[in-house]
């Protein structure tokens, strides 16, 4: 009898017990996440409600607003008009005073040239100021072009049909210069200003006696008279004190004849004066 040896040398057909050690999970609690989320989320919303609101409401306000412009007031005016101003600015009657731009109204009336500075303010419940300061034309000066030349020495506007002319004229400078040496062009202006200015406060020769002050860089001012186009030499410097010395003998030296041709006031202690 054989014996079956398919089962020697194996183990026992018994059921492996697991070596896994067994996890008990938990549920997963949505609610732990989600609430600090709503929370928040809500707040964030809440901001975003309570900002919407607002802007609409400062929206509605600047479309209705209760300060409209009802009155535009110009002060400072000489050759501007009131109307001229106004124009410039672009108001409207009814504009939002609260949304004006200050600033930008300002530059719009300073592109006149003949506004010097302005200073614009509101007034509430509806009142614009403006405070203008115009320029102060003290010469023409002739740069190829006629400008009028303020009190700073400045050219700062082109004349034009119905300008008066009635101003002692500057030669001698032009727009190259002005260019090209832009400092010391706008020195001599400044200096020209400065014998306007000793002119004007001197007495006996007033400046409606001038009628062209030429400027040459290495000889200085020479003044031509209104009457007799009468070249007075005064230099570059000390105007004050030559026009002093000048006016000791303007008087007698104006009524002699013959008269002279020719006045040199560029000296410290002495007047030259040539005679035909």
């Amino acid at each position: 009898m054989m014996a079956d040896l398919r089962h020697i040398g194996t183990a026992p057909n018994r059921k492996a017990a697991s070596n896994r050690m067994k996890v008990c999970k938990e549920p997963f609690d949505l609610r732990k996440y989600l609430l600090p989320a709503i929370r928040y989320g809500s707040r964030g919303g809440l901001v975003i409600l309570i900002g919407a609101l607002l802007t609409a409401a400062v929206k509605v306000l600047l479309e209705t607003t209760p300060f409209p412009v009802r009155q535009v007031e110009v002060r400072g005016l000489q050759r501007l008009t009131r109307d001229e101003i106004v124009a410039l600015t672009g108001l409207t009657p009814g504009q939002n005073l609260l949304t004006l731009h200050l600033g930008k109204v300002g530059r719009q009336v300073a592109a006149d040239p003949w506004v010097a500075s302005v200073r614009v303010q509101r007034f509430f419940p509806g009142t614009v100021a403006i405070s203008i300061t115009e320029r102060k034309p003290v010469a023409v000066v002739n740069l190829g072009l006629l400008y009028y030349l303020d009190d700073q020495g400045e050219p700062f506007k082109p004349l034009s049909f119905g300008d008066t002319l009635d101003l002692p004229v500057v030669t001698g400078l032009s727009e190259e210069q002005l260019e090209g040496d832009p400092e010391g062009t706008r020195a001599a202006l400044k200096s020209a200003c400065d014998l306007l200015a000793a002119l004007r406060q001197h007495g006996s020769f007033i400046l409606a006696d001038v009628s062209e002050i030429h400027y040459d860089k290495d000889r200085g001012f020479t003044l031509f008279t209104t009457s007799s186009a009468l070249p007075i030499r005064i230099g570059s410097d000390d105007f004050p004190g030559k026009l002093d010395r000048f006016a000791r003998i303007y008087q007698t030296l104006m009524s002699q004849q013959p008269g002279p041709q020719y006045i040199d006031l560029d000296y410290n202690d002495r007047v030259i004066v040539k005679k035909s």
